[in-house]
C-alpha cells in the first residue's frame, strides 16, 4: 500500500510505494495558524493517521463540495467574486483518520470530526505557504492526481520536520 508523508516546515506532501521509494513529492498549504489537535483550533493535526474516505471520483476538476456534497458549481474566479467569504474545497476530498488516541483520536482531538481534509483549493498561487483552516490544500490537478493513487487506509504522516 502506498504511503504519505507530509512536511508542514516544507510544506510538502511526499507519496511512497508500497517499498519506501519517493513517487512524487507535491506543494501543499498547511494552517496558517500552525500545528495543533484540539477541536476549533484550525490548526493542521500531527501524526499518524489514515486516508478514511475518497470523495469526488470522477468529477470535473474545480467541483464545488460544501460539507463533503458536490454543490453542482465548478469553481471560476468569477465565482470566487461572488462568494469571496467562502473557503473553497474543491475537486477531491481525502478525508483523514487520526490514529493516535488521545493525540489525534477521539474527544477534543479528533481528526475526523474536525474535518480535516486533503483538498484542492481555488488559492493555488499560495501552495507552499501555510494559509488553510486546518487542512491540506493542494493544487487541484495534483489532488485529483494523488486521488488516483490512493486508497481508504492509506497512511498518512503529518510532521513537524
Amino acid at each position: 500500500m502506498p504511503r504519505i508523508r507530509i512536511s508542514v516546515p516544507m510544506q510538502s506532501l511526499e507519496l511512497f510505494d508500497d517499498a519506501g521509494n519517493l513517487i512524487k513529492e507535491y506543494p501543499v498549504s498547511t494552517s496558517k495558524n500552525g500545528v495543533g489537535e484540539q477541536c476549533d483550533s484550525d490548526c493542521t493535526p500531527r501524526g499518524r493517521h489514515i486516508i478514511r474516505a475518497k470523495i469526488g471520483a470522477g468529477l470535473p476538476l474545480n467541483t464545488v463540495f460544501v460539507g463533503r456534497r458536490p454543490t453542482g458549481e465548478v469553481y471560476t474566479s468569477e465565482l470566487g467574486e461572488r462568494h469571496p467569504e467562502r473557503d473553497w474545497i474543491l475537486s477531491r476530498i481525502l478525508w483523514l483518520s487520526g490514529c493516535e488516541p488521545g493525540f489525534n483520536r477521539m474527544r477534543q482531538v479528533d481528526t475526523m470530526r474536525r474535518f480535516v481534509y486533503i483538498h484542492g483549493t481555488s488559492d493555488e498561487q499560495r501552495i507552499g505557504n501555510p494559509v488553510s483552516h486546518g487542512c491540506i490544500r493542494m493544487r487541484n490537478r495534483d489532488v485529483a492526481e494523488l486521488f488516483d493513487q490512493v486508497a481508504p487506509g492509506t497512511p498518512v504522516d503529518i510532521l513537524e520536520t
